[in-house]
């Protein structure tokens, strides 16, 4: 391990999302992240084969330590592109984004740090959001588009104070039970370099465009790591842009067929459908103002999966009295 290497490697994949990019990367740098320094981290960008590719110079010009890698032979699926930024980073700690288009509130980074230096074997994570008032294959039906998140993004003066995404912003249908209940999935994902080595990393037979059910796969496998702690990180949370992405901006139709293709393929590879795995979470963070009302939600999801059906508290009251 480098001496000289900072305690994070961000690896990001991008590929035909420039207008998405610029605004994840920016998210990434240390002009927006709060709290950390230059040295906390460092932002490996892999462009996985765009055309025309990413404009390299917009990433040597972010405040922070960016490294730009295109992929010549890219593959559909992320996959290679993430281990090999992987291979790339020199930290001890590797944070996962799959999806370029998805932007970080301001104290992921910072947030994450104390995580790992808190507990002994963190995996880090936070939920995912899409922007916009649905989940957006569905708003797309409604008439929103790239221009209306345009308009939005500059409603809340993003990205002058990034929490005002919660206020624009739907939970993804990984995240919809909010930050107390298991997420089915990790959007930013952070674990030691030596547990994605020992999760093998991104599982590369997951070969579909977008990757199919790689990125569930690859954050279940790091919470089935029975000696390592969740850790869900409060008031912070990943917001997906429109950009025609295969899973999130299609038509329910085209999804439904996508998801049996991907369902299949994950039976395949792993023997049964994928479940969200119920791994008790250690919960740390802050509340930003911006958020108060979704960890509201979050806390009521949590005490309504708690209880006692009508049913239980009928008999409960009859064995009182």
């Amino acid at each position: 391990m480098d001496h000289d290497a900072p305690l994070i490697s961000v690896v990001v994949n991008l590929f035909n999302m420039e207008r998405e990019g610029r605004r994840t990367l920016y998210s990434l740098s240390t002009r927006y992240q709060a709290g950390v320094r230059d040295t906390d981290y460092e932002v490996i960008v892999v462009d996985n084969g765009s055309t025309p590719p990413f404009p390299s110079a917009y990433v040597e010009g972010l405040e922070g330590s960016f490294k730009y890698v295109y992929v010549d032979d890219a593959r559909p699926s992320p996959a290679s592109a993430i281990n090999l930024g992987v291979r790339q980073s020199r930290s001890e700690y590797v944070c996962i984004m799959i999806d370029g288009a998805r932007m970080l509130t301001p104290g992921m980074f910072h947030y994450a740090v104390r995580a790992i230096r808190a507990f002994e074997h963190p995996i880090v994570t936070s939920p995912s959001w899409h922007l916009g008032p649905d989940l957006q294959r569905r708003a797309i039906k409604n008439g929103y588009s790239k221009e209306v998140e345009d308009a939005l993004l500059a409603r809340i003066d993003w990205p002058g104070d990034g929490y005002r995404l919660f206020e624009i912003a739907t939970p993804a249908a990984s995240s919809r039970d909010g930050w107390f209940l298991p997420m089915g999935d990790s959007t930013c994902l952070f674990m030691a370099r030596n547990d994605y080595e020992r999760i093998g990393g991104c599982d590369e037979r997951f070969d579909a465009p977008g990757g199919g059910h790689l990125s569930r796969d690859t954050y279940r496998r790091a919470c089935e790591l029975g000696d390592r702690e969740l850790v869900v990180l409060l008031g912070e949370g990943s917001f997906h842009q429109l950009h025609g992405g295969i899973s999130t901006n299609v038509s329910d139709e085209r999804f439904a067929d996508e998801e049996r293709a991907w369902t299949e393929q994950y039976v395949a590879l792993r023997g049964e459908p994928h479940t969200r795995l119920a791994k008790p979470a250690h919960f740390l963070g802050h509340i930003p103002a911006q958020a108060r009302h979704a960890l509201l939600v979050s806390a009521e999801k949590l005490a309504a999966r708690e209880r006692p059906a009508p049913a239980q508290r009928a008999e409960g009251a009859k064995a009182e009295s």
